[in-house]
């Protein structure tokens, strides 16, 4: 009887941090490379957790009323919070910052579509 206790007390303690730790949500930073119309999806490069992948951000409903998102443009530079889930990051929180912040993994990218977006706009200055 008495085992029985210890051994649920032991499992316990053993699986409160995997629960708290799986509970938090992960610092990813990302350049948008795509919107949709309705701004409920976003492609994006991601660096998170060391390795850079090309993903889908989909904000929650307290981001989809932040004014970043609202004003969100292509090539973009954000730090976020986010969840992992199969389609995609689902965002909880999200800032702009300044494409020399990104990861270094990032800064590449953000500035070949700085140019990219540049050149596609510099014969409408005419």
């Amino acid at each position: 009887m008495v085992w029985s206790y210890v051994m649920v007390l032991v499992l316990c303690v053993a699986v409160a941090p995997s629960l708290t730790a799986a509970s938090d949500p992960e610092l990813i930073f990302a350049v948008v490379l795509k919107i949709s119309k309705d701004r409920h999806q976003v492609t994006a490069q991601v660096a998170a957790a060391s390795t850079t992948t090309e993903s889908a951000l989909i904000p929650s409903d307290q981001v989809m009323d932040n004014l970043v998102w609202n004003k969100l443009e292509i090539c973009h530079a954000l730090r976020a919070e986010a969840f992992k889930t199969q389609d995609g990051y689902r965002i909880v929180s999200v800032k702009a910052i300044d494409a020399g912040m990104l990861p270094m993994s990032l800064q590449a990218i953000a500035g070949d579509c700085l140019i990219k977006k540049a050149i596609e706009f510099a014969p409408l200055v005419d």
